[in-house]
């Protein structure tokens, strides 16, 4: 999640919103730290662009190449925020936040599965079903070349990825419930945290800050609560509704 947009400071926030999207920050991260994937470097719950919340995870150097096990931790932690969310309210009450999420990891499992070749069913073969020509600028040419078969199996592939992944993250905050409340409640708190503070806390030690580390707004907190009047010159939010990440 490298775009992460600029903070929206003067977004309204209900305490059921922050509290969901604390749960969903923390299930990202606790499976990403629980799993190969790249470290942990912050998360928060400060809104940025249509995010209500980030989960960054850098990688130590410059990487141009993904393996297959890192392909398969990315779609559990894609997956942590989504099953956060159901350990808190129930499958009943999960929100749309988990969209972007679920986006990305339809495209990591499709990409996996037909051009990668990190399907031992379907082999070492690109599957890329509609191949487009461009001419003027206008024309599109499709070539399906693809049996009907073929197709099943990869849908099947793509299904089973994705299951695997939410498996995975299922079984990581099931084992680890009680990092998961102290996490979010951490979140809650100071609204952001680094990779090292997510794992003294899942330690079970606490976050401990000078006045000056964490800059609040003037109501103690860098998330306005619902109601608060709007302050003089303050730029209107606009009517998209974020989503965590």
């Amino acid at each position: 999640k490298v775009m992460m947009g600029a903070e929206r400071r003067s977004l309204v926030m209900s305490e059921e919103e922050k509290r969901n999207t604390a749960y969903h920050e923390a299930g990202h991260a606790i499976v990403g730290l629980s799993v190969p994937y790249d470290p942990l470097h912050k998360v928060t719950i400060i809104p940025r662009g249509r995010a209500l919340g980030v989960t960054m995870n850098l990688p130590d150097g410059d990487r141009h190449s993904r393996t297959r096990q890192w392909c398969e931790s990315r779609l559990a932690v894609l997956f942590g925020g989504r099953e956060a969310e159901i350990i808190l309210g129930g499958p009943d009450n999960v929100t749309n936040g988990a969209t972007g999420d679920i986006q990305m990891a339809t495209g990591l499992a499709r990409a996996m599965i037909m051009e990668w070749g990190m399907s031992d069913k379907l082999g070492r073969v690109r599957y890329n079903g509609n191949e487009q020509e461009v001419f003027l600028g206008h024309s599109v040419t499709q070539t399906k070349n693809i049996s009907d078969d073929t197709a099943k199996l990869i849908d099947q592939e793509i299904r089973d990825l994705i299951s695997a992944g939410e498996a995975k993250a299922r079984s990581i905050l099931s084992e680890k419930l009680d990092s998961l409340h102290a996490v979010a409640k951490a979140l809650l708190e100071h609204e952001t945290l680094s990779g090292d503070e997510v794992k003294r806390v899942m330690s079970g030690g606490t976050v401990t800050r000078d006045m000056g580390d964490a800059p609040k707004g003037p109501t103690g907190s860098a998330v306005p609560a619902t109601g608060r009047r709007k302050r003089e010159g303050e730029e209107p939010t606009g009517g998209m509704e974020p989503q965590p990440t």
